[in-house]
């Protein structure tokens, strides 16, 4: 009976122990869980502090890029804007149209130099040449004329050379040689009026080609892509905005050279008629005389 309690208190006791310890083994496991959800936790939140903190890095750099962009772009002269868009355009017919530009400024500078040296100041002129009339005749008059530039004295020492024949063949030598110097005023500009209408048909042009390559490009990608169908029309418009400009420029010279051959040919016009109004008084006083 001894033997008996004494086997049944031993397996109680090993028993209770093994609960125990399998007890403190749970206990030990879910600490060891619950450090590591800790931990895990916390490295999580580390790493979401960092990804934000990187977030923050990167939106400040794209803002310091973009501010520097705009900075730059502020920056930029003209001559640079002009520049780049020219480029922008093409060197197709962004080249032609250049060329308009400047083959249209070479002539306007030629005409503007010629019609300033031929601008001549017709009442001093008329008063030189009734001075030498009544000095020295009709051969003092003319080389009052030789020594003066300008198609009004061409004109009057043309009328001049035949006022020997009569009045009348001086006022026909007056007016056909007038149509030649009004034709030698206005030499060049037919091109000036050519280039103006060039360079806007050039320009749209440029614009339709610039369409059709859009197209072209939605036609092989299969799809309307905004970027796709604005990057085409951009350089398409760019050609007739510079086309346009290069119109302007030169209409504006050319109604300058317009309005001066026409100022020109009245002073011619006016002063022919002076010049008989002279030589029909020269031959009243020699008849007189």
């Amino acid at each position: 009976m001894k033997k008996l309690f004494t086997l049944i208190a031993v397996a109680a006791f090993f028993t209770f122990g093994v609960s125990n310890y399998s007890f403190a083994q749970e206990e030990a496991d879910s600490a060891e869980a619950q450090t590591e959800m800790a931990d895990t936790t916390a490295t999580e939140a580390d790493t979401t502090q960092e990804a934000a903190a990187a977030t923050t890095e990167t939106a400040s750099t794209e803002e310091a890029a973009e501010e520097e962009t705009e900075v730059v772009e502020e920056n930029k002269s003209f001559h640079q804007i002009l520049k780049e868009k020219f480029i922008e355009g093409g060197a197709e017919f962004m080249g032609i149209v250049l060329l308009c530009l400047i083959l249209g400024l070479a002539i306007v500078i030629e005409r503007i130099i010629y019609l300033n040296m031929a601008t001549t100041n017709t009442k001093k002129l008329l008063a030189n040449v009734e001075d030498a009339l009544g000095s020295g005749g009709v051969d003092a008059a003319k080389e009052v004329c030789r020594n003066t530039s300008g198609p009004v004295a061409s004109i009057f020492y043309q009328g001049l050379d035949r006022s020997h024949e009569g009045i009348e063949m001086v006022e026909k030598s007056v007016i056909s040689y007038g149509s030649v110097q009004m034709g030698l005023l206005e030499k060049g500009v037919s091109w000036i009026s050519l280039f103006i209408a060039l360079a806007p048909m050039l320009g749209f042009m440029g614009t339709v080609i610039g369409m059709i390559g859009a197209f072209d490009a939605i036609e092989a990608a299969g799809d309307i892509s905004p970027s796709l169908v604005a990057g085409g029309i951009k350089v398409a418009l760019l050609t007739t905005v510079f086309g346009l400009i290069v119109a302007i420029i030169l209409q504006i010279f050319y109604n300058y050279i317009i309005a001066k051959v026409d100022s020109i040919v009245n002073d011619m016009e006016n002063a022919s008629i002076g010049l008989v109004d002279l030589l029909m008084k020269h031959e009243l006083n020699n008849k007189k005389a």
